[in-house]
């Protein structure tokens, strides 16, 4: 292979890095903790690890999936606004298609990992795909992108369920809407770091439709999605104390975020949004502790 051909390539393979954001594993994080949740209370403890690695390594492949198929919708706003300006289908580094094909080979890889689970979990995929497939278009037709990110980030925790043998239960879906509101919250502080340039390009979100009452919004949607978890560990006997502990320092976090993003300024709601990957870590010791310590 010639030095130039190299170096293309590597080029090559270096935007396609960017393009699934491995640069930046907040995203993965913020699915990959609602997930060990939801392995951890199904399976009321560590799972094997013919479960878990499939799982993990699912949601890391999901989330590039995500990223590539978000950057192909958004590829000619994206040069319009400055945090995204640099990606590399608004400069023209690689191609739609490429991104296309990104796409398909990443949810290739996922759907390999299912070949380790159990077939519930492969027929519970099909909304995953479905999910990660429509959100990044929902921007065009509503204020509410938000709730579809935060029902494809949530989906991973009936598949959870699922890849342990359980059928999804009143606690799953505590744990999906809760996890699905906390989405809506931290994925608002990060919409309102692009709220004046979506305004100028006709992009909806909820920073959008929330408006001058935004911040107090977040803090609803946090403080439901912090009774829903409560509750879902109450059911299971995972909430006092650890899981009490674990709910209050989040709280105080949220309280910590609030108090950073009052002023609305688009640095410190990146900031929170950032800070939320402290957030799904947190509750994830909580239960953890709390089986540990669970009277048999």
């Amino acid at each position: 292979m010639s030095t130039a051909l190299a170096s293309n390539w590597r080029d090559r393979f270096t935007a396609y890095y960017y393009l699934c954001r491995f640069d930046k594993p907040i995203g993965t994080e913020l699915v990959f903790w609602p997930m060990m949740w939801a392995l951890w209370i199904a399976n009321q403890g560590m799972p094997a690890w013919q479960i878990l690695i499939p799982m993990i390594l699912g949601t890391i492949f999901m989330r590039a999936a995500g990223c590539a198929i978000n950057d192909f919708a958004d590829r000619k706003v994206d040069g319009a606004v400055e945090r995204t300006k640099t990606r590399p289908l608004a400069t023209g580094v690689i191609r739609a298609r490429e991104a296309v094909y990104v796409f398909l080979v990443l949810v290739f890889a996922s759907a390999c990992m299912l070949l380790f689970l159990p077939i519930e979990t492969f027929y519970w995929s099909f909304g995953a795909l479905a999910l990660a497939f429509i959100y990044p278009f929902m921007k065009r037709y509503t204020h509410l992108p938000q709730v579809f990110l935060g029902a494809a980030f949530s989906w991973s925790i009936p598949m959870a369920y699922t890849a342990v043998g359980q059928t999804p239960d009143l606690t799953c879906w505590l744990l999906y809407f809760g996890n699905l509101a906390w989405t809506v919250a931290y994925d608002t502080q990060y919409a309102i770091t692009d709220r004046e340039y979506d305004l100028k390009i006709g992009v909806k979100s909820t920073a959008i439709l929330f408006g001058h009452r935004d911040i107090q919004i977040i803090g609803l949607l946090q403080s439901l999605s912090l009774v829903l978890i409560g509750l879902a560990l109450y059911i299971e006997n995972l909430l006092i104390p650890v899981g009490m502990i674990a709910l209050f320092i989040v709280a105080a976090d949220f309280v910590y975020q609030w108090s950073k993003t009052k002023d609305k300024n688009p640095q410190q709601c990146f900031w929170a949004f950032r800070h939320n990957r402290w957030v799904g870590m947190i509750i994830f010791a909580g239960i953890v502790f709390q089986l540990v310590t669970k009277p048999l």
